[in-house]
């Protein structure tokens, strides 16, 4: 009963239509008890009548199509996932339509690297285009097919997806899910999901691309390159460094920044459709990896 009364509310603005409504109801009945009431009509009379019905029934009409178009957007309103803070958005449906409209037709961004930083800036640009394409590093990935299921790890990828998905807690939590029992213990859900669904399909790009249907993401996920590669170091010492893993701790060891950081080998051929995003692009977006900055600022102290 109290939910009734709540469409009353004066945030609701519906009151005016049903008053508006009530008035065009009294109109068209006072029309007609005047016609019933009177023996003879005069030209004046018939004048007076027909106002008074054509008013009391335009008056109907509107109130009627107001407050229906004022219903469907309380209800949309009760449902706006984009709400500040918990707070019910101030839209009306021309807004919703067109808002909704700008998000699908937005700009076509290309975001390239991984990481933290780069994972932030995916989640504010969800907000206003659909059109995302993360092209994800995988260096030291290698061979998929020849890895044991203890070295897979598809971290980026996961937290790219996770970026990109509407309900980021949920999918935090299913995706970096750790299995408990004795034969799985350690190993994340994620890493198995897309393990599962690349030995589903004839490369890992097109894997990952039916994972992104699969979880029903916003945007697209692609890998950088399907070549086995390896991410190497020359440190200012003329050390060089082998492997993504490797390199944070070789620079801290010895106490030296790092010169260059490169890939091995340096022709690595572009997944599918990598090249295509980029140049469909309106805007793109280069991160540094995360694990740079940690090598660079460890080796300065």
């Amino acid at each position: 009963m109290l939910g009734f009364f709540n469409w009353f509310n004066g945030k609701t603005k519906i009151k005016r239509w049903i008053l508006i409504i009530l008035l065009g109801i009294v109109a068209t009945c006072f029309a007609f008890t005047f016609v019933m009431q009177t023996d003879i009509l005069t030209p004046k009379d018939i004048l007076k009548i027909v106002l008074l019905f054509a008013a009391g029934f335009s008056m109907i009409i509107i109130g009627v199509v107001f407050m229906l178009k004022r219903t469907l957007e309380i209800i949309v309103e009760a449902n706006n996932k984009y709400s500040d803070k918990g707070e019910k958005a101030s839209l009306n449906m021309k807004s919703l339509i067109f808002n909704r409209t700008v998000y699908n037709e937005g700009p076509k961004i290309v975001v390239i690297g991984g990481g933290n930083g780069l994972n932030t800036v995916i989640r504010g640009l969800k907000k206003y285009t659909s059109n995302i394409t993360a092209i994800v590093t995988l260096s030291d990935l290698g061979n998929i097919s020849n890895k044991s299921v203890d070295n897979l790890h598809f971290d980026d990828i996961n937290e790219s997806i996770i970026s990109l998905s509407d309900k980021e807690e949920l999918m935090d939590k299913l995706l970096n899910w750790k299995f408990r029992n004795r034969e799985l213990r350690g190993l994340k859900f994620g890493d198995l999901f897309l393990l599962a669904i690349n030995e589903m399909y004839s490369n890992f790009s097109e894997g990952i691309d039916k994972s992104t249907e699969v979880l029903n993401i916003t945007g697209k996920v692609l890998p950088s390159t399907l070549d086995e590669i390896t991410l190497c170091a020359d440190l200012e010492d003329g050390t060089k460094v082998e492997g993504k893993e490797n390199i944070p701790n070789v620079a801290y060891d010895k106490v030296a920044k790092i010169d260059r950081v490169y890939i091995s080998p340096s022709n690595a051929m572009p997944a599918p459709r990598v090249l295509d995003a980029i140049a469909d692009a309106d805007a793109i977006i280069i991160g540094p990896r995360k694990f740079i900055y940690r090598c660079t600022s460890k080796s300065v102290n």
